[in-house]
């Protein structure tokens, strides 16, 4: 869809919402079309405030940036308890919006100590820790705009939430690189940071949600709900998902910690902003899978095991050649990339650049044998293949990154991709196997035999918690939220 008809269309839709004395949910076609451009604008902002901390600093700065994302996104990612993901499918409103904001006001408190504690005794330079403690205050501010997202798509109106990214992007990238410009630091950029996401939550996000639920006032949600009890009972429901996430982080984050132990702050700058590249990449192959998931789905479902296979290979094949593409790509002009992208110094780890897209390549692979997984309904087992996926990471950045350093990290991350892969794949082939072998005389296969115990909708690597609704057993509002693709507010380089 055209952005000026998107944006027509959204207009139309809000002016018959206005006339009609309340404001409802915008058609799935444009909801979708809204997320898709916040998603590309915020990754292209993201990437911008990367190369202009490299153009406009020092690898030592890159490197101090990325360790503090990377120190901060698992815990504030654990201390999101995916909220919005149960915000958005409670249907039924088993919880109010004040006993979110609540649970969320609580546990970024709770983050933010961590975090500090961290800072100050982790052992690091005062710079850096600095570092640490803004990027982490910045987070903060993220985590409760989340949480309003999450209110935005109970009703529907994802494009407010893609406004909100758009506006947190093109406004990030201006004040981080005047903060680095003027204060020839990390923390400075780290603060212009801070204050732009602190500006969209206090000017945009909170009159959102007061626009969107037709408060009296612009700041009248903003009324936590202090409900011991049911904040626990909350907090009880969302933790395995909060758990979940922090695995995901850390399993893209391990490399990093180990080339900051071993190589310092500088080698962490030139791994961190070679590795941002594979990003591209990733976002086409989310996009692909989202829109053939319901398809896959559809097959396994009818039992037509050939087309399953055969629109997975399809997947797969896409992502070999984006891989192969991005191979040789970085063989041909690699230099040329990182020093146009970059800086001219960071042509000099071009070997390492190629591996990493080698990774990539394989990554894109075991990301498309997720979405065969979630579509032949195996969820259960997915939390374990993460489990196994991290400890492979974890145990191969322990004996190839002190010995190679920035090579021996872009080897674990595609070893460990492959390791991804090969679980994934040994479940689809169990799965259609299970399928075939269930096919009755007549040719229609025995679905509740050919099923595991894990059902549902079909969602991308998915833990599934279920949330009460009015204390009846009965009614259940399902929540799942994307393994292995955190949401916006993994922010990472």
């Amino acid at each position: 869809m055209p952005i000026k008809s998107l944006l027509n269309f959204s207009a139309g839709a809000t002016a018959a919402s206005k006339a009609s004395g309340r404001l409802g949910p915008l058609p799935l076609r444009v909801n979708f079309a809204w997320t898709l451009i916040g998603n590309v604008v915020y990754a292209a902002c993201q990437w911008g405030m990367l190369s202009a901390l490299a153009k406009l600093g020092t690898p030592e700065m890159v490197g101090q940036f990325a360790l503090g994302l990377a120190i901060t996104a698992p815990i504030v990612l654990f201390s999101n308890l995916a909220l919005r993901a149960v915000q958005a499918t409670d249907a039924r409103r088993a919880y109010q919006f004040g006993e979110y904001l609540a649970l969320r006001l609580a546990t970024t408190a709770l983050a933010l100590m961590i975090i500090g504690g961290i800072a100050i005794w982790g052992g690091y330079r005062p710079q850096t820790a600095w570092v640490i403690v803004t990027i982490g205050l910045a987070k903060a501010f993220e985590s409760i705009s989340d949480v309003f997202y999450g209110l935005f798509q109970q009703h529907e109106r994802l494009d407010r939430i893609s406004r909100s990214l758009m506006l947190r992007g093109c406004l990030s990238l201006p004040l981080l690189a005047l903060g680095v410009y003027f204060t020839r630091s990390a923390v400075g950029g780290a603060w212009g940071l801070a204050v732009a996401w602190a500006l969209v939550l206090v000017m945009y996000d909170i009159p959102g949600a007061a626009w969107v639920t037709n408060a009296p006032s612009r700041f009248s949600v903003w009324r936590p709900l202090w409900s011991r009890q049911r904040l626990l009972d909350l907090a009880k429901v969302t933790l395995p998902l909060g758990f979940t996430m922090m695995l995901i982080s850390l399993n893209t984050n391990i490399p990093r910690y180990f080339v900051q132990r071993y190589g310092g702050e500088r080698e962490l700058g030139f791994f961190a902003a070679m590795a941002y590249l594979m990003v591209a990449g990733t976002t086409v192959v989310n996009a692909l899978g989202q829109s053939a998931s319901p398809r896959l789905a559809n097959y396994f479902a009818r039992g037509d095991i050939t087309s399953f296979r055969g629109l997975l290979l399809k997947l797969m094949g896409i992502g070999a050649v984006l891989g192969m593409g991005g191979v040789l790509l970085s063989l041909i002009a690699g230099r040329e990339i990182l020093t146009w992208l970059y800086r001219q110094e960071y042509a000099a780890f071009v070997d390492a650049f190629v591996w990493l897209t080698v990774a990539a390549g394989v990554s894109y692979i075991a990301s498309f044998l997720g979405y065969g997984m979630t579509a032949a309904h195996y969820y259960r087992v997915q939390p374990l293949i993460l489990i196994c996926t991290t400890a492979a990471s974890l145990a191969l950045c322990y004996f190839l990154v002190p010995a190679y350093g920035i090579l021996g990290a872009s080897w674990a991350i595609g070893l460990s991709a492959l390791v991804q892969a090969f679980f994934a794949t040994g479940c689809i082939v169990h799965a259609t196997l299970r399928v075939v072998r269930g096919t009755k005389p007549g040719g229609r296969p025995d679905l509740a035999e050919a099923f595991p115990a894990e059902a549902g909708p079909p969602v991308r690597f998915v833990p599934e918690i279920r949330v009460r609704s009015g204390g009846e057993d009965g009614d259940m509002a399902r929540a799942r939220t994307p393994f292995g693709t955190p949401d916006h507010g993994a922010t990472n380089f």
